[in-house]
């Protein structure tokens, strides 16, 4: 009971704001976590973890059936759901994509600008709850348990201190991390080897072309990394 209470407060009671040597160290080392490319070769299944989960909330909002997700070990990922083919719902399900993690990141900043970094972290561990009985592959559970692991352990064993850094560098990440991939869609695309890319079916679906629809995904994500600088205060 007591620990209940004590979640309780952790959830409802604003952090401190991170000093602003420790807020720009953070901003730093997940920016790194993005550009090292040893370190995106890990951390890029992150992304696409919310990118696959961004295709799947479309989807049911769309009110398409979500038949299941997989996540491969080369960071790529596949959303599988049931509707017609063509159509708004369908469009919105390629659009969620990519902008999926900026946007996730937006409203992680505005939960971290008012101190609760807590909350996030367990509505981050909620939310892969929910994805988890969606995943269709082993590599995918082991991707989405690893994830939760880290969180968990950091939102139940770590400090205020630690969880705060955390919950940024996480926030951080998302923001830039989304900036990252939708680059190298394009570079994909120039090799000639994105063919199947959210870009071009939706090309294909709105006979719109696909550059257009790359350049909607750069617009929404560095629209978000503005909003989400201003309520963490970076600005």
């Amino acid at each position: 009971m007591d620990a209940l209470w004590a979640l309780g407060d952790s959830l409802t009671q604003p952090h401190a704001p991170l000093n602003l040597i420790a807020a720009w160290s953070s901003v730093v080392a997940a920016t790194l976590l993005v550009l090292v490319p040893a370190m995106w070769r890990v951390t890029r299944h992150g992304i696409t973890i919310v990118h696959e989960g961004g295709h799947g909330v479309a989807a049911t909002l769309s009110r398409r059936r979500l038949s299941g997700i997989r996540l491969h070990s080369d960071t790529s990922g596949l959303t599988v759901s049931r509707g017609r083919p063509r159509g708004p719902g369908m469009a919105f399900t390629l659009l969620a994509g990519y902008p999926a993690p900026a946007l996730l990141g937006v409203g992680a900043a505005w939960l971290l600008g008012r101190g609760y970094d807590v909350a996030l972290l367990w509505l981050l561990l909620a939310a892969l709850l929910l994805l988890l009985v969606q995943i269709r592959n082993w590599f995918g559970l082991w991707s989405v348990l690893v994830a939760g692991g880290v969180i968990f352990a950091v939102t139940w064993f770590g400090t205020s201190q630690v969880q705060s850094i955390f919950a940024l560098i996480l926030t951080v990440f998302l923001l830039v991390g989304a900036l990252r991939t939708v680059l190298e869609l394009q570079r994909s695309r120039s090799l000639g080897s994105a063919g199947a890319s959210d870009a071009d079916q939706l090309a294909r679906l709105t006979h719109v072309p696909g550059l257009f629809w790359v350049g909607v995904f750069l617009a929404i994500d560095l629209c978000c990394v503005v909003i989400a600088a201003r309520f963490l205060g970076l600005l």
